[in-house]
């Protein structure tokens, strides 16, 4: 006990990190467990001494109560300290180290031998066996660690491999089915990485994995999430205790992080930068196969690729509208689509005012043929930008008086896009009058309060909420609640103000479930720090 209590202090004073309570609970166990070998062993007519073939009963069960108080003892620690099944503890202890109690019961009796029969040279004999022993078992353990890690992680991108990421995935949902917390799964994918792999060939095309992989690995370790390769230039995360609000949050800004990376090559991309498109699904104690929530993840990534990739979407977001309407959309959709080739902002800023306007068709209930008008119109508002120079579209630096001239003509070109059609001609006043203000100072024709549509009015808003809010590559955004703040300070003068105050109202909503989802994130992982 003595040199039990000397070895103890000795630890105290250096391992300082380690709390001085760990030190005396560990002293304490130890103190039970010596206690209570020697006693076991005294009550079964052991005798102190030389070894006796005769004490091996009482040697083993002295070292058989050792390792049960151990046991229990460290089984009660973890039950107290980290929750969970006192059961699984024991059991999984009992795995992991009853061999190696076997084996101190036999090098024990194999060191009283020598120490019996050779004194110093038994003891020698004995270390330097212990020491080759404990090199060979070192190198096999290294040796067995390396082969794993080989065969877990995607050698290219320093993440987990697709086969590791199935087995964690099953390991992850039975863990949530048991206590409940969310875990999202995203499936992510690099925008346009063939067209990059055709342009510099295959070995720069694995230098962009790579570096993918990694904005991923230092992103995702510092939360505790498992990142992996799923293949060719796809990636999965699985993100344990976040709900889909706070996962999205997440996303976007490991998306515009990399969006801000330089990259060789960016040039080639239509972003003009490293992108990628992902989809997000929240895992919950409903009982579905794995493979139903990667196929749900997958659809949600199809829908992000659909509305110009570099964009994150919920699975769930689809957006529900009448049968009458769906191939109209497609129709009009068509023709915005050419973006895609020449102006892919402008594409996906088409397709989000498209988006609000679905949303905002609901808050105004409005009937049928209004609803009709204005998400249609919001679709295709800025058909007439087809008409604007490439060089002036994609212009990063401020345009010139001349240029912005050139800029305003597009909503009459886009007016004649859609004169061309008697199907959509009626869309003419929210292609042609969306940049008029309500104080008279827009364009094209300086109309002002009511004398301009209701449903034109409603679409400047919601047309000047994304613009303010869309992201662009090594470029500051306006927030949500900024763009807020601005659309408030624009009311009477910009906007009308009673669609204005619809519209913050809504963007408002948004916002609150945001945060909530963030709250309630954040206090589960702090609920998990205190555990």
């Amino acid at each position: 006990m003595f040199i039990l209590l000397v070895s103890c202090l000795i630890s105290l004073v250096y391992n300082r990190s380690i709390l001085w309570w760990k030190h005396t609970l560990n002293f304490s166990i130890y103190t039970f467990m010596i206690a209570g070998a020697s006693l076991t062993f005294k009550l079964f007519g052991g005798i102190t001494g030389q070894f006796d073939i005769d004490n091996l009963a009482a040697y083993s069960l002295a070292l058989a109560v050792y390792f049960t108080i151990n046991v229990l003892f460290v089984g009660i620690y973890y039950y107290l300290m980290y929750k969970g099944t006192l059961y699984e503890f024991v059991k999984n202890i009992l795995q992991d180290t009853i061999f190696a109690y076997m084996g101190t019961l036999l090098l024990s009796i194999v060191l009283v031998l020598l120490i019996n029969g050779s004194r110093s040279f038994g003891l020698f004999l004995f270390l330097a066996i212990g020491m080759l022993l404990s090199h060979a078992f070192r190198q096999l353990f290294r040796m067995y660690y390396e082969m794993s890690e080989k065969a877990n992680l995607d050698q290219r991108t320093g993440l987990y491999s697709h086969s590791f990421f199935e087995e964690k995935l099953d390991e992850f949902i039975r863990q949530s089915n048991e206590s409940g917390p969310p875990i999202s799964l995203v499936m992510l994918d690099v925008d346009d990485f063939k067209k990059y792999n055709d342009e510099f060939g295959h070995p720069q095309g694995d230098r962009l994995l790579g570096f993918i992989g990694k904005m991923i690995k230092e992103a995702c370790e510092p939360k505790g999430f498992f990142a992996a390769r799923y293949g060719g230039e796809e990636f999965s995360i699985i993100m344990p205790g976040f709900a889909i609000g706070e996962a999205k949050s997440f996303m976007d800004a490991l998306r515009k992080k990399t969006n801000d990376t330089p990259f060789d090559g960016v040039d080639v991309f239509p972003h003009g930068c490293v992108s990628f498109s992902a989809g997000i699904v929240e895992i919950r104690q409903e009982s579905f196969d794995k493979s139903q929530w990667i196929d749900w993840a997958d659809r949600a990534l199809y829908m992000a690729k659909s509305k110009g990739k570099n964009t994150v979407v919920l699975f769930g977001d689809e957006v529900h509208l009448p049968r009458s309407l769906e191939q109209d959309i497609n129709e009009l959709e068509q023709q915005i689509r050419i973006f895609l080739s020449k102006d892919v902002y402008t594409y996906k800023h088409s397709k989000r005012v498209f988006s609000y306007a679905v949303d905002m068709a609901d808050i105004l209930g409005l009937n049928e043929e209004d609803r009709r008008l204005l998400v249609l119109g919001a679709l295709v508002h800025d058909v007439g930008k087809l008409e604007i120079p490439r060089d002036i579209l994609n212009k990063k630096t401020r345009l010139s008086q001349e240029e912005w001239e050139i800029v305003k003509k597009h909503v009459l070109w886009g007016k004649e896009f859609m004169l061309v059609s008697e199907k959509f001609k009626d869309l003419v006043p929210l292609v042609e009058l969306h940049h008029e203000r309500y104080d008279g100072k827009g364009y094209p024709h300086g109309l002002k309060g009511t004398a301009i549509p209701r449903l034109a009015r409603l679409l400047c808003v919601i047309d000047s909420f994304d613009a303010m809010t869309t992201e662009r590559p090594y470029q500051k955004t306006k927030s949500y609640r900024e763009a807020i703040e601005e659309l408030r300070a624009c009311r009477g003068t910009q906007f009308d103000p009673l669609l204005a105050d619809h519209f913050i109202g809504y963007i408002e909503t948004k916002l609150v479930h945001i945060d909530s989802a963030r709250l309630a994130a954040s206090e589960a992982a702090a609920s998990t720090d205190e555990a």
